[in-house]
């Protein structure tokens, strides 16, 4: 199982996304995701969301709020938990990230473009202010098979 973080930074009620195009073999290959990535060895959530937010944008949050855990299970990619942050208050240049092409996406515009359909849940729960959850999202291939939130299922939109 994987520890990830993601970040969705906001401004002027745009989200910073990262489309990806750069990486062969990326299960994340032309989807619009947050900012984000792997933790490495001793790394806390808060530890992997600042240096992937840094590494991958240049900018350095100077405070973020935790909002939840959403766990991955994939028929190709295995199990990940993804620690979710949000944040308004960052500072530093804006630089070229070696993963894909940084967009500032106006929320209602991201909605239309390649996204995770389970993303589509997650973005939905930062807009109106859902205290930390725990949501569990399950594919088949590209494919979102169910979705469970706080423990409760969710009906998917077919």
């Amino acid at each position: 199982m994987r520890n990830t973080t993601l970040c969705h930074l906001e401004q002027d009620g745009k989200y910073l996304m990262l489309h990806r195009v750069k990486k062969e073999n990326d299960e994340n290959r032309d989807k619009w995701v947050g900012i984000g990535g792997k933790f490495e060895p001793g790394e806390s959530p808060e530890d992997c969301a600042l240096r992937e937010v840094y590494e991958e944008t240049g900018l350095t949050m100077q405070s973020w709020a935790y909002r939840g855990i959403v766990t991955f299970v994939s028929d190709q990619w295995g199990t990940e938990y993804m620690h979710l942050f949000h944040s308004k208050d960052f500072s530093g240049t804006l630089r070229d990230c070696d993963e894909g092409e940084l967009e500032w996406v106006d929320k209602a515009r991201l909605l239309r473009l390649p996204i995770w359909e389970g993303d589509k849940i997650f973005l939905r729960l930062l807009d109106t202010d859902e205290p930390f959850f725990s949501l569990k999202l399950c594919y088949q291939g590209d494919s979102l098979t169910a979705a469970v939130l706080n423990g409760v299922p969710l009906p998917l939109d077919k």
